[in-house]
C-alpha cells in the first residue's frame, strides 16, 4: 500500500557517519614525545635523518595510546624507517597481537643540512631561515631539505597504496608532524602547513576510497592527561 493511500509520508532523518563501503579508515598517529635536542650531542641518523628515541613521557604517551586503540578494530599497524615511530607503536601492537610493518613513504620532511636535532635549536632561536620557512610554508627553504612538492608525492603514493591495500578495513598508521601535516593538507586542499604540528601521540583520522580522502578527525588527544578541556582565551 502506498503511503498516499496510508495517509502517511516519508521521513528522512540525519543517521551518524558511516565510511562509504570499500573506503579505508587510516588513522594517522604521531610518534611520541621524543628525546630533546641537545647542543654538541647531535642525534644519530637513519639514511640521513634524525633518529631520536622516545623521552620518558613518550613512552608513557604511547602506552595511553595503546589503553585507547586497543580497544578499537584495526587490522594492521605501520611505522616508518625513524625508531620513535616503532617504539610509540610497540605498546599497541602487543595489545592487538599484530606485527609491525614499515612504510617509508610517511616518514618525516628531510630537513637537510638542520638533521640531527638541529631544527629544534634553530626554530628556538628564531632563525631568520627559520622564520623565512614558516613564512613561505616551505621546508626547502633550509639548505638541502625536502622540497614541498616531493613530499606531497611520496605521502599520496603512501597513503593511497594503503588504503588500496585495506578497501574496506581501518589501520593506523604511525608518522610523524611534517608527513602527517602534509597527508591532512592533501586531503583538504589547505595551505601546506595549516595542519602542522598535531600534539604528539595525537590521532588524526581519514577516510580514503578510490583516491579521495576526506578529513574525519584531527589531533584527537582524548587519550593524553593534558587533554581536558581549555579556556578558550
Amino acid at each position: 500500500m502506498s503511503d498516499e493511500a496510508t495517509g502517511s509520508s516519508p521521513e528522512y532523518r540525519q543517521t551518524p557517519y558511516q565510511p562509504p563501503a570499500g573506503a579505508a579508515e587510516v588513522l594517522l598517529v604521531r610518534h611520541g614525545a621524543s628525546e630533546p635536542a641537545r647542543p654538541g650531542a647531535p642525534f644519530p641518523l637513519v639514511d640521513g635523518q634524525g633518529d631520536p628515541d622516545l623521552a620518558p613521557e613518550g613512552r608513557e604517551q604511547a602506552e595511553l595510546l595503546a589503553e585507547r586503540l586497543g580497544r578499537e578494530r584495526i587490522d594492521a599497524i605501520y611505522v616508518t624507517t625513524l625508531r620513535r615511530t616503532v617504539r610509540t607503536a610497540e605498546p599497541l601492537a602487543r595489545r592487538l597481537g599484530l606485527e609491525l610493518q614499515v612504510e617509508p613513504g610517511m616518514r618525516e620532511v628531510h630537513l637537510g643540512e638542520w638533521e640531527g636535532g638541529l631544527f629544534r635549536r634553530k626554530v628556538a632561536e628564531g632563525d631568520p631561515v627559520a622564520q623565512r620557512m614558516w613564512a613561505e610554508e616551505r621546508w626547502d627553504v633550509i639548505p638541502g631539505a625536502e622540497s614541498r612538492e616531493a613530499l606531497e608525492a611520496r605521502v599520496r603514493d603512501a597513503i593511497d597504496r594503503l588504503a588500496k591495500a585495506h578497501q574496506g578495513g581501518r589501520i593506523a598508521v604511525f608518522s610523524h608532524g611534517g608527513a602527517i601535516g602534509q597527508a591532512l593538507a592533501i586531503a583538504t586542499g589547505s595551505r601546506p602547513f595549516a595542519f602542522l604540528t598535531p600534539d604528539n601521540c595525537s590521532i588524526s583520522r581519514l577516510v580514503v576510497l578510490d583516491g579521495r580522502w576526506s578529513l574525519r578527525g584531527y589531533n584527537d588527544i582524548a587519550h593524553l592527561p593534558h587533554s581536558a578541556p581549555q579556556p578558550l582565551t
